[in-house]
Formats: C-alpha cells, structure tokens, sequence
C-alpha cells in the first residue's frame, strides 16, 4: 500500500473520488507492469530450458544414427557368416530401402491429411458468412 492510499484511510475526511480514480489508475498501472515483467522473466527461463533440451536431442541424435551405422554393420558381418559377404550387404541394404519406401509413403500420406484445412476453419468462414448475409436483410 502507498502511503498516499494509507493516509487517506487513516485521515478522518473521506477521500475524494478523484483520489481514489487516481490510486486505483497507479495501482493497476503497477499490477499489469509487474505482471508483464513475471512474464518475461518465465518466458526467458522456458526459452533457456527448452534451448538447452534441444541441444541435447540434438546430440543424442548424432549418437543414435552412429549407433545405427554400427548395428547395420553388425547385421551384415552376422548374416555374413551364413551367406558370402556381398549377399548379406545387398540383403540388409534392400530391406533398409524397403524400410525407407515404406516411411515415405506413410509420411507423404499424413502430410497430405495435415495440408487441408482444420474444419473448425471451415466453419467459422461459413459462421461469418452467415453474419454477413443478416446483417444485409
């Protein structure tokens, strides 16, 4: 509380209601300026938390894909024993291709559905156009 909202609560006159408009216009004025600066200070502590997460995945993925590189070796030197060398590669690296032809369609298909408008979209268009042709009646 400041002290001009103090004093007019402890002053026996009762306050003007001009006064009163003008602490409430300072207080609020204060309230939305602390509230706006808490904001910030969130957001800047979310960005840093989520910049540093990134970089994580980041890395984790770099090590996931020299993983793969090893297992797929792995894969090919094991069927290797059983087959000759070139058979086993071409094998693993068919199934991989097969593996990729497959992710690529899905993904090409989910694209396709996640192109078209959400149908919420659609129906506001229609809710405006309704509001325009009543208020041409």
């Amino acid at each position: 509380m400041t002290e001009q909202v103090r004093d007019a609560l402890h002053d026996d006159r009762p306050a003007s209601l001009g006064k009163l408009v003008e602490h409430l216009t300072e207080q609020t004025s204060r309230l939305v300026r602390a509230e706006v600066a808490l904001a910030k200070a969130e957001l800047a502590e979310k960005a840093a938390r989520s910049g540093m997460g990134a970089g994580l995945l980041a890395g984790a993925l770099v090590f996931l894909t020299y993983a793969l590189g090893v297992l797929i070796l792995a894969a090919v030197l094991g069927l290797g024993v059983v087959w000759p060398l070139w058979l086993s590669a071409l094998t693993i690296g068919l199934f991989l291709v097969l593996l990729a032809v497959v992710l690529v369609l899905v993904g090409v298909r989910q694209l396709k559905r996640a192109g078209r408008p959400p149908e919420t979209v659609q129906r506001v268009k229609d809710d405006i156009t309704t509001i325009k042709e009543g208020m041409r009646r």
